[in-house]
């Protein structure tokens, strides 16, 4: 056997499903000197493998944003044989109590967080009553009055489908010419709950801010700030010049909700 067939069969990847309350950090990807998701849960991992260890994450979260599913994967060092199951409470005792481990199970060596992702699915809460609950607070965006249910169920079905989204996202500032802003939502809906409102929007993929957006420019129609036509115009006419970053929603009313994988 060779050496790179060694290798592959001594690799343990492992997926872990991770919620988080994002209030408390910078976002999940590490940036020096803040407190972020990633280094705290690979500083928590590196304790018990005794060796740095790297998590790869399905994507992105911004400050303040949550999570309920998460996904990322990590490989402990060859010579750690702790089952998987026995990684979920020895991680979340190192974990402050706003990151838990979910679930922890072993995925084939050619898993990739990211790269093996089909779709993910978002949720973003919205309280239209005219208080908010304090156990809400950090949780959902505070919208008391003129929020037509109807007109903001009609702009969400707008977004069905395959679009280009340039108008919807904010820049990184590492676009170049041949970058994509297309992408299928195959979910875009509204549920009441009494003075509650949850929008889920699924699609195999989002750009960044781009739910923020989608929610902002919406909920912006629904409240009469910009007119329906506006809004239809944003979602045609590509080459036009839309100032949508500053309709941008609170970070604090989204959720990752889960990330779907082929099985």
């Amino acid at each position: 056997m060779g050496s790179a067939d060694k290798n592959k069969e001594q690799l343990m990847r492992l997926k872990l499903t991770i919620a988080y309350d994002g209030a408390p950090y910078k976002g999940w990807q590490y940036q020096p000197g803040m407190v972020t998701v990633q280094e705290t849960l690979e500083h928590a991992l590196s304790e018990i493998a005794k060796t740095p260890l790297k998590v790869h994450a399905s994507g992105r979260t911004d400050t303040g944003v949550h999570a309920h599913g998460q996904v990322a994967h990590f490989d402990p060092p060859p010579n750690l044989t702790m089952q998987p199951r026995n990684w979920v409470a020895a991680v979340n005792t190192r974990l402050p109590a706003s990151i838990r481990i979910i679930a922890c199970e072993q995925v084939d060596p050619e898993f990739h967080a990211r790269f093996s992702a089909t779709s993910k699915t978002y949720d973003y809460l919205i309280e239209t009553g005219k208080i908010v609950h304090p156990h809400d607070h950090n949780r959902v965006w505070h919208v008391p009055r003129g929020l037509q249910t109807d007109l903001l169920t009609e702009c969400l079905s707008s977004y069905l489908g395959e679009h280009d989204f340039r108008h919807f996202c904010a820049l990184r500032g590492n676009e170049t010419d041949e970058s994509s802003f297309v992408r299928c939502l195959t979910e875009a809906s509204v549920t009441q709950n009494g003075s509650n409102l949850t929008l889920s929007y699924s699609a195999n993929g989002f750009l960044y801010k781009m739910v923020r957006i989608l929610t902002g420019v919406a909920v912006s129609t629904a409240i009469g700030r910009i007119p329906k036509t506006n809004f239809d115009r944003m979602l045609t006419e590509l080459t036009a010049d839309f100032n949508t970053a500053k309709l941008c929603a609170p970070a604090a009313g989204l959720s990752l909700r889960n990330v779907q994988y082929e099985l």
